[in-house]
C-alpha cells in the first residue's frame, strides 16, 4: 500500500466552495452539510481536503442557510475574506459547492493567471480571480445582500470586469448533482488509484479487484490501517498451508497469498480517498508485506525438509529469508527514513530510479511474482519457488548494496 498524497507551495490561495441551492432536488446520498456523499465524503469536504492535500493555504464555505462541513470555517459575507487577503494577497478561486474535487486539475488551477481581464472563468463551474481584482470583486459580491450560487457570481463579474478569460481546457471538473454523476465520480477517483509503477499483472487483474472492494469500504468506518493487519493475517494464514506438501494446500496457501497482494493494495487506495493517508500506516504495510514474504519461504522450507527428511532446504530458506530482509532493510534505511515531507513513503527501491539497473530492480519488486507461486502450487512444485527466492532474494540484495555503494561514490 502507497500512502501518498501530494503538497505543492504556491502563493496563498482561498477556495470558497458556493452551496447548490439544486441540489437538494435530487436524489444521491447526502453528507453532513446536504451535499452530495462521494466515496464516503460529502464533495464539499472532500474539495477542501483535496485542496490542503494540493498546496491551498485557505479553504472556506460560503455558507447561509446551511451548516459547513466539519473542518471548514463557514463566512457568512464576502466582506469576512477581505481582512485574509490584506494579510496574504493571492489569488481568490470560487468553485461550485457539487464540483468533484481533483488533485489533477486542482494543482493545474494554481498557474492559472487570468490576464488581461483579472478574472477567468468554466461558465457554472469556477471562477478564479487575480489578487489586484479581489478586493473590487468582493466589493461586486456583497452589493445587494450577496451573491450564493456560482451562477449569479458569474453575472455580476462579468457586468464589472467583461468577460472572463477561459480556464484551460485540461482544467475540467465534473458537477455532481444526480446518481448518475456520482457513479462517474466514483469511478473518475478510483481511475486516479491505478499507478505507472504497477506491474502488468497488478494492473490488469488485481486493480480492478481492490478498486471495487475499496469502492465499497470507503463509506464504512473501516480504516486502511485495520485492511493491512487483515492482508498480512491472510497472508500468514497462506504461508501455513505451505507446510503441507501437497498441491491442494499448497494451491489454497497460493491463493490465500494472492489475497492478500490484492488487499495490500487496497488499503492504500482507502487511504488516498478518504485522506487518511500517514507515514506510520506506510511503514506497517512495507513491514507487513515483507514478513509474509519471509513466512512463506520458511513454511515451504520446513514443508520441504520434512517431506525428504533432510536439513538442506532449510538453508534455502534461510537464504531466501536473509535475502528477502537484508533488501527490505536497506530500502527502508536508505530511500524510505531520511522521507519527511508527506509524499509516498516507497516509490523505489533506489534513490535514483533512473538508471538501467535501477528500473531493473523496481520491476523485479513488483508483485507479479505472486502468479508464478500459484502456478508451481497448482502442481505441487512450491519448492520450485523456493529455489528462485534463494539464489534470487541475495542477489537481489547484492545489486542493491552496488547501487548504494556508487551512489555514494
Amino acid at each position: 500500500m502507497d500512502r501518498d498524497s501530494h503538497s505543492s507551495s504556491p502563493s496563498a490561495l482561498v477556495i470558497v466552495l458556493l452551496p447548490d441551492p439544486g441540489v437538494s432536488t435530487q436524489k444521491p446520498t447526502f453528507g453532513e452539510s446536504g451535499d452530495v456523499t462521494v466515496l464516503g465524503l460529502g464533495l464539499a469536504r472532500r474539495t477542501a481536503l483535496a485542496a490542503r492535500r494540493a498546496g491551498y493555504d485557505q479553504v472556506y464555505f460560503q455558507a447561509r442557510h446551511r451548516a459547513a462541513p466539519q473542518g471548514i470555517p463557514a463566512i457568512s459575507d464576502w466582506r469576512s475574506l477581505a481582512d485574509g487577503f490584506a494579510l496574504q494577497p493571492g489569488p481568490l478561486i470560487i468553485v461550485h459547492g457539487a464540483v468533484l474535487a481533483e488533485s489533477g486539475w486542482l494543482e493545474k488551477l494554481i498557474d492559472v493567471y487570468p490576464e488581461p481581464a483579472n478574472w477567468a472563468a468554466i461558465p457554472h463551474k469556477m471562477i478564479v480571480l487575480a489578487a489586484p481584482a479581489v478586493k473590487d470583486a468582493i466589493a461586486v459580491l456583497e452589493a445587494d445582500n450577496g451573491a450564493y450560487d456560482l451562477t449569479s457570481v458569474q453575472q455580476r463579474l462579468t457586468q464589472s470586469f467583461g468577460t472572463p478569460v477561459a480556464i484551460p481546457a485540461a482544467i475540467d471538473p465534473l458537477v455532481v448533482t444526480t446518481p448518475v454523476d456520482v457513479n462517474d465520480a466514483e469511478w473518475r477517483l478510483l481511475r486516479q488509484l491505478v499507478k505507472d509503477t504497477d506491474g502488468f499483472m497488478a494492473r490488469h487483474v488485481e486493480r480492478p479487484i481492490s478498486l471495487r472492494i475499496a469502492r465499497r469500504l470507503a463509506s464504512t468506518g473501516i480504516t486502511p490501517n485495520q485492511i493491512t493487519s487483515l492482508s498480512v493475517g491472510i497472508g500468514l494464514s497462506g504461508a501455513l498451508f505451505f507446510l503441507c506438501s501437497q498441491w491442494v494446500c499448497q494451491t489454497i496457501g497460493a491463493l490465500l497469498f494472492l489475497a492478500h497482494s490484492i488487499l495490500d493494495g487496497c488499503d492504500g487506495e482507502l487511504a488516498r480517498l478518504k485522506f487518511q493517508e500517514s507515514r506510520f500506516g506506510g511503514i506497517i504495510d512495507y513491514w507487513g508485506d515483507n514478513v509474509v514474504h519471509i513466512a512463506v519461504f520458511g513454511c515451504i522450507a520446513i514443508s520441504w525438509a520434512l517431506s525428504i527428511e533432510a536439513l538442506w532446504p532449510l538453508l534455502l530458506g534461510v537464504a531466501a529469508a536473509l535475502g528477502n530482509l537484508a533488501s527490505a532493510w536497506l530500502v527502508y534505511w536508505r530511500v524510505m527514513r531520511p522521507k519527511k515531507d508527506d509524499g509516498p513513503l516507497f516509490t523505489s527501491v533506489v534513490t535514483v530510479p533512473d538508471q538501467s539497473l535501477a528500473r531493473m530492480l523496481d520491476a523485479a519488486s513488483r508483485r507479479d511474482f505472486i502468479y508464478l507461486v500459484v502456478i508451481l502450487a497448482l502442481f505441487g512444485k512450491s519448492t520450485w519457488f523456493l529455489v528462485l527466492a534463494a539464489v534470487g532474494a541475495p542477489l537481489f540484495f547484492l545489486l542493491l548494496l552496488f547501487l548504494a555503494l556508487r551512489e555514494r561514490v
